[in-house]
Formats: structure tokens, sequence, C-alpha cells
């Protein structure tokens, strides 16, 4: 599986940025997709999580600001980021865990700052 993560930039506070992560290789039907984060000095965070059923979860930091969203082929993941903060100022990462595996997106970097 080979992930490829795009759209991150430098916003102001209050912005919005929409990331995008292309899939290919082997991807199963039954897999989790996700987004990760990880600022410097801290360790990598889950940040939205999309089930094959279409289940999302988030957590409390983000909820209500950031969606994730899927293709049906599930060919690319997509995290729509409203009413970004300083603090989510990381580079952001998608993850696909299928069959007892993790694979991971080089990453992208989020700047948010005025």
């Amino acid at each position: 599986v080979q992930l490829q993560a795009s759209g991150g930039g430098l916003v102001q506070p209050g912005g919005s940025l929409r990331l995008s992560c292309a899939a290919s290789g082997s991807i199963f039907s039954l897999n989790r997709m996700a987004w990760y984060r990880q600022a410097p000095g801290k360790q990598r965070e889950l940040v939205a999580v999309i089930t094959s059923y279409g289940t999302t979860n988030y957590p409390d930091s983000v909820k209500g600001r950031f969606t994730i969203s899927r293709e049906g082929d599930k060919s690319a993941v997509y995290l729509q980021m409203n009413n970004l903060k300083p603090e989510d100022m990381a580079v952001y990462y998608c993850n696909v865990f299928q069959r007892g595996l993790d694979f991971w997106g080089r990453g992208t970097l989020v700047t948010v700052s005025s």
C-alpha cells in the first residue's frame, strides 16, 4: 500500500484546509483509514478515523471542526479542517490499517499562524 498526502500549507487562525491522501496498491475492502498528526516535541496522535462501514470518530480536540471522508473504493481519504487553531499546527499523516498492518504516508505540514 502506498499513501501520498497533500494539501498542507500555511493558513491563518480560523481558516480552513483540506488534506487529501491518495491510496494505491492492495487496498482491501475491510480496512480503517485515518489521519494522525505530530507536532514538534509531541507524540503522534489520532485526529480522525473512518471505518469500512463509514463510521467516523474524532478526539474532542478536533470534534466539530474536522471531518474525515473517503472515496467509495477507498482510493483516497480526505480531511476537511475548519476553524484551525495554532495548536493544530503539525505534520499530518494518513494511515491505512488492514489485515493487522499499518501503512503510512510521508506526511504534509500544516502551519497555522497569523
